[in-house]
């Protein structure tokens, strides 16, 4: 389908250009959410009209973004989640549950804005970027830790799993240690002569 893109879409051209898109993909996303118009006479002259005041629109939106990505410099969230000694994760950490974060660090920001080209699955810090405008993105730091002391260990730079693996490999060496260890022998002491009963210095004598 040929459409007429409304603002600037990533990967696909400006506002105000003509591309060619899947059927599927201008129905259920581009113009629903009014991000494009079909390309149509009808549909080109109404944006011939428009545009002065799209752009105009889209400057203003374009500076909002501008201003609250410069309060989103250098922001962290903590995700605390279980996980194994290993790092993996019981679960995983999605772009709804970064943007649940973000929005409770004090920045509205919605699911859809959230650009994960996959969900973390282990500990770590990741750098997430965050699309506040279509020419707009800030990028923030996802924690995923165990506990918050773990999450500042990280932040610090320390890496969790590797202190885990040298934990178990020590705990392991000390467990090998102590199966292989040669059991104590009881020592008991044994008289260099067997107790004899104790007799008299004097013979006996039969009564006179």
């Amino acid at each position: 389908m040929e459409v007429i893109l409304l603002e600037r879409i990533e990967r696909l051209g400006q506002m105000g250009d003509v591309v060619v898109v899947k059927d599927g993909y201008a129905r259920n996303y581009l113009l629903p959410k009014k991000k494009a118009l079909r390309a149509n006479a009808e549909s080109r002259a109404r944006f011939a009209e428009r545009r002065v005041h799209l752009e105009a629109d889209n400057l203003e939106r374009r500076s909002e973004a501008e201003s609250v990505a410069a309060k989103m410099e250098g922001l962290s969230v903590v995700m605390v989640r279980q996980a194994g000694d290993s790092g993996q994760l019981y679960g995983s950490v999605n772009a709804r549950d970064i943007a649940a974060a973000v929005t409770e660090a004090g920045v509205r920001v919605e699911r859809g804005q959230v650009a994960m080209s996959r969900v973390i699955k282990s500990l770590g810090l990741y750098p997430v970027r965050v699309v506040l405008h279509p020419e707009v993105g800030v990028e923030v730091s996802v924690n995923v830790a165990r506990t918050e002391e773990e999450a500042r260990l990280q932040a610090a730079g320390v890496d969790v799993t590797a202190a885990d693996r040298d934990m178990a490999a020590e705990e392991a060496a000390m467990a090998a240690q102590e199966a292989f260890a040669p059991e104590a022998v009881e020592q008991v002491e044994s008289p260099e002569t067997s107790e004899q009963p104790e007799t008299s210095e004097w013979p006996e004598t039969g009564a006179q």
